[in-house]
């Protein structure tokens, strides 16, 4: 292969890392601007979020599979096709139905792009040296699209509007197509293809009827038929899947990994960092622009220092997990998280971004920690032969532990936020209380000549976070405790890194 081709090959691997990337983090300063532009409350925001996640997070362990049977450069070549679309009928979308399927679209190409640049990579740079070069400007520039997204869709919101944050992809993944066409080599492997659709099926079913059941609870209350149905359908599709993975010769989710305490804690461990690191991105966009009124581009702004010192602690993880033992930088990095999670606890409407913008710093810091140290022991952890199954199944777990925080937390701060203006506004002698506080907190509307409301509002929404970000702070410290109730034999130093602001590689 020319040089010319394997650069282009590089460059288009990188390029659709970054589409997929991207939407993880560039959608999340846009969250209130569409609440208003398509009428929709709480609940429809966490599954503008979720819609992607879940998919990504169901999807992901297909993507080898997949890419062995029809062929790594044709799969991956038909995911960007596929999110560019999804792309598409996101920023066409006037309702919430149809940007609730172009995100799920997304998050389907998005399962199948983020682990399938791996395997390109590998075979076209078969030199260790060349390769661990390749892949570590691969992470980085992955990474770029974590730290740019937050500020790319504000700026984007504010200045165009919000279809623009899916519009932007389009360019991009037209000329991720024509460079990974040109400088990706076909391969195939069909004999270690071991697809499971039914498995997939499941998969699908149960995340998705868990999710939807839980974000009713903070729209209609626990007991309602539309959160008990779900939540039952989901038990039952759950039981089946745990029956027919334990069944089949090669099933989706691998049961071995339960085997060994050390890889089911390891793995725990990372769903916990989607349930509560993750997830509170979500919610640390929301506080800034509803409870402090912060503009979207400025929101964008504000949220830069986590991700800047995410990004900083992972160019110096490597010579830190040399000296340092991986259990003892997951206990700091956990420890950090859920320490940042409960000051965040204290925020109100009136708290200063100079607190704010330190405290997201530190939680940076403690994401840069955590992510790589749980990577890294689950690799030191799983047999060498079995290592991309093992790290695909963490980076589903995490995505799961996001998409089920937002559900969980989301409904825990819907009803915080409902209850505190319910009162506020029985204090204020409203004749219809409880209507204008649903009103305001689900679906953002206010009535004309009440400028007090705004303020009420502005101090419920900051309750709400309080309640879902100190939960989300407690999980993180009980995985500290866990951590430290070790008494196996644990990994003492990484033997690689990866760089923790995008999912490990398969």
């Amino acid at each position: 292969m020319s040089r010319y081709r394997r650069a282009a090959l590089v460059l288009a691997a990188c390029l659709g890392t970054f589409l997929a990337t991207l939407d993880i983090s560039i959608v999340n300063v846009a969250l209130p601007t569409l609440q208003t532009a398509l009428d929709t409350d709480i609940g429809g925001l966490q599954w503008v979020v979720n819609a992607y996640a879940l998919a990504l997070s169901a999807f992901m362990l297909s993507a080898g599979p997949l890419g062995d049977r029809y062929g790594h450069k044709r799969v991956w070549l038909a995911s960007v096709i596929l999110f560019t679309a999804g792309s598409i009928v996101c920023a066409c979308a006037g309702r919430i139905e149809p940007l609730l399927a172009g995100r799920a679209i997304q998050g389907l190409a998005g399962a199948l792009l983020i682990p399938g640049a791996m395997p390109i990579l590998t075979h076209a740079f078969p030199d260790a040296r060349e390769r661990a070069r390749v892949i570590g400007g691969w992470s980085a520039f992955s990474a770029l699209a974590l730290i740019v997204g937050p500020l790319l869709g504000g700026l984007l919101v504010e200045h165009g509007g919000w279809q623009d944050i899916f519009l932007v992809n389009v360019p991009i993944g037209i000329v991720a197509v024509l460079l990974g066409a040109w400088g990706i080599p076909e391969r195939r492997h069909p004999e270690h293809a071991a697809f499971d659709p039914f498995g997939q099926v499941l998969s699908v079913a149960w995340l998705g009827l868990l999710t939807y059941g839980l974000i009713g609870i903070g729209e209609v209350g626990i007991s309602h038929v539309k959160v008990l149905a779900p939540l039952a359908g989901a038990a039952v599709a759950f039981v089946v899947f745990v029956r027919v993975e334990t069944r089949v010769a090669r099933p989706l989710l691998p049961v071995w990994l339960f085997r060994d305490r050390r890889l089911v804690r390891a793995n725990l461990a990372s769903f916990a960092l989607g349930f509560s690191g993750y997830s509170s991105l979500f919610f640390l966009s929301l506080f800034l622009q509803q409870a402090q009124g912060r503009a979207p581009a400025a929101a964008g702004w504000q949220l830069m220092p986590q991700f800047v010192m995410t990004a900083i602690t992972s160019v110096l993880f490597g010579r830190i997990a040399a000296r340092i033992p991986l259990r003892a930088l997951m206990v700091a990095g956990y420890g950090l998280i859920g320490a940042m999670l409960a000051v965040m606890a204290g925020f109100g409407a009136a708290t200063p971004y100079a607190v704010v913008g330190v405290v997201l710093a530190l939680l940076g810091v403690g994401m840069g920690l955590a992510v790589p140290a749980t990577g890294m022991t689950v690799m030191e952890l799983a047999p060498a032969e079995r290592a991309g199954m093992a790290s695909a199944t963490m980076n589903a777990l995490r995505q799961t532990g996001m998409s089920l925080g937002i559900a969980v937390l989301g409904s825990m701060m819907s009803v915080g936020a409902l209850h505190r203006m319910t009162v506020a506004m029985h204090a204020a002698g409203s004749a219809q209380a409880d209507t204008l506080a649903r009103q305001a907190v689900m679906e953002h509307m206010f009535v004309a000549g009440r400028p007090d409301m705004l303020g009420a509002y502005r101090d419920a929404m900051a309750h709400g976070f309080s309640i879902a970000i100190l939960c989300s702070g407690i999980l993180s410290m009980a995985v500290v405790v866990m951590l430290m109730m070790r008494r196996e034999k644990e990994p003492r130093t990484a033997v690689s890194c990866v760089t923790p602001s995008q999912p490990e590689p398969e």
